[in-house]
């Protein structure tokens, strides 16, 4: 079992140590002066501190080519501008008949508001008191009824 239940005893185990082996090394092969294709241009560098740095000009990394886009035809380019044309058209028809309904609406309103305004004006006119003398008074306090006849 594990030691770290209770009730049990620690079990001994076997320990097996290693040890690693050390590697020699190869014997070294005499080394050959090999001149290069093309001597490399040397370049140096003064450093503030007065220290030259000489090194090889490492040319820059030219970056992969590319891949040429294909050639969109000029068929898709009319089919899709024609498209938005198209929806373009259908929007402002949309919007043009909103604002017509709008506008009819609104024409409808004005006309019943002037029919309102101008009936009340008349109705003023025709029932008003002042200045008619054609008129009869009736003083409903003084008034007996006889027979649903006023009696003044």
């Amino acid at each position: 079992m594990y030691p770290e239940h209770p009730g049990h005893l620690p079990a001994e185990r076997a320990v097996t140590v290693h040890y690693p082996t050390p590697i020699t090394p190869a014997p070294a092969a005499p080394l050959a002066p090999v001149q290069p294709g093309a001597v490399p241009s040397v370049a140096s560098v003064v450093l503030p501190d007065g220290r030259v740095v000489t090194g090889y000009a490492i040319s820059p990394a030219q970056p992969e080519p590319l891949a040429a886009k294909p050639a969109v035809s000029r068929a898709a380019v009319n089919v899709a501008l024609g498209g938005v044309g198209f929806l373009a058209v259908c929007g402002g028809l949309l919007l043009l008949t909103s604002f017509i309904a709008a506008l009819t609406a609104f024409i409808t309103q004005l006309i019943t508001l002037a029919a309102v305004i101008f009936g009340g004006w008349i109705a003023v006119q025709i029932l008003g008191t002042s200045g008619h003398s054609g008129g009869t008074t009736v003083h409903i306090c003084k008034a007996v009824i006889k027979r649903n006849h006023f009696h003044g």
